[in-house]
């Protein structure tokens, strides 16, 4: 896995939805906040998006991907909005239920006022565990703009030009190629936000020879036994340069983000999966389930099996399989340094 990768899949929860829109004339229809990260895509025509929050309206074009990484709420129309129109934007939702009746192939058909040019539009939205953003994806602007241009990001036209043919034509297999490629989507609009500059320190770790490597190599195999002077060979420096090169980029040394990344892992296992906490424990490199019990709870303020309950209440009593009880406090602490890979 690479950091990019690894940012996504830690926050992402849940199944992407997306809706083909096709729409005339004189409209304007809002979105409301969301607790996820938005998209649009526009097809055939060119409309203008004012998130909520202030700033000047956007224009888009035909080609033309917009994401909304924090699913900041916003309106969308056939023209720049002023704050009557505002005001009187139609709920996305309602365009959906007053006209499912219109709904042709999958596509929610919005009706506007008088016969102005067709704007043809891929809407959609992903569901995200903001309690513990990796930094590459909190540094994204609240809107991410990336405009048509004509043999740039082939691999986003790509995605968009399947994903609409997918939600289009409603063909066998379409419920699981379309979430497929809003994965992809997903990934290829944050990947053409960090190559192409993206404003933040981000783009400029990916971009560091030193740091990236380190990174990769942390990323690929976090439960390793690293060390500094392990992972210094493996980006081909000195371990001062190393340290020196990774905390200035990455604002921490590396062996503190190593453990900091563990740690999000165990909770992403720990939200998604049903494996014991000594099944956790060895995947993201500590040698117990009491050390990671300890680190987890150090980190996120309560213990893993509380965590896992939290974040699915239907998974029952708040206990993991292994996870220690009551009593083992001092055992944990003794252990705390236990996983492999943490020491300097």
């Amino acid at each position: 896995m690479d950091v990019v990768s690894d940012a996504i899949s830690t926050v992402r929860i849940g199944r992407p939805s997306s809706q083909r829109v096709r729409v005339n004339g004189t409209w304007c229809t809002r979105l409301d906040a969301y607790d996820g990260a938005g998209f649009h895509v526009v097809l055939e025509g060119s409309c203008w998006l004012l998130a909520d929050g202030g700033g000047a309206p956007l224009s888009l074009e035909a080609g033309d991907a917009v994401l909304l990484p924090y699913g900041t709420g916003h309106v969308i129309a056939d023209r720049p909005a002023g704050a009557r129109e505002v005001e009187r934007a139609v709920p996305f939702g309602e365009w959906d239920g007053v006209h499912a009746a219109a709904n042709v192939r999958g596509q929610v058909v919005g009706v506007g006022a008088g016969d102005g040019a067709v704007v043809e539009m891929l809407c959609g939205k992903y569901r995200l565990d903001r309690s513990r953003v990796h930094p590459l994806l909190a540094e994204l602007p609240q809107v991410v703009h990336l405009p048509s241009r004509v043999g740039a990001r082939p691999e986003l036209r790509s995605a968009i030009d399947l994903l609409g043919r997918e939600l289009g034509e409603q063909r066998p297999g379409a419920g699981i190629a379309v979430t497929g490629l809003l994965d992809l989507l997903l990934v290829y609009m944050i990947r053409s936000w960090v190559a192409e500059g993206g404003t933040g320190t981000w783009p400029a770790v990916l971009g560091d020879p030193v740091a990236s490597a380190a990174l990769r190599a942390l990323h690929a195999d976090p439960a390793a036994p690293w060390s500094n002077e392990r992972l210094a060979a493996q980006a081909g420096v000195s371990r001062p340069t190393l340290a020196r090169r990774f905390t200035s980029l990455v604002g921490r040394p590396p062996m503190a983000y190593l453990t900091w990344w563990r740690l999000n892992l165990a909770a992403a296992a720990l939200r998604e999966g049903e494996d014991p906490l000594a099944t956790v424990a060895r995947r993201v490199g500590y040698g117990s389930p009491y050390a990671l019990s300890h680190a987890f709870s150090r980190e996120f303020g309560t213990t893993p099996g509380r965590y896992r309950a939290q974040a699915r209440p239907e998974a029952g009593p708040e206990t993991v399989a292994g996870e220690p009880g009551p009593g083992v406090g001092a055992r944990a602490g003794a252990e705390a340094g236990a996983g492999a890979g943490v020491g300097s």
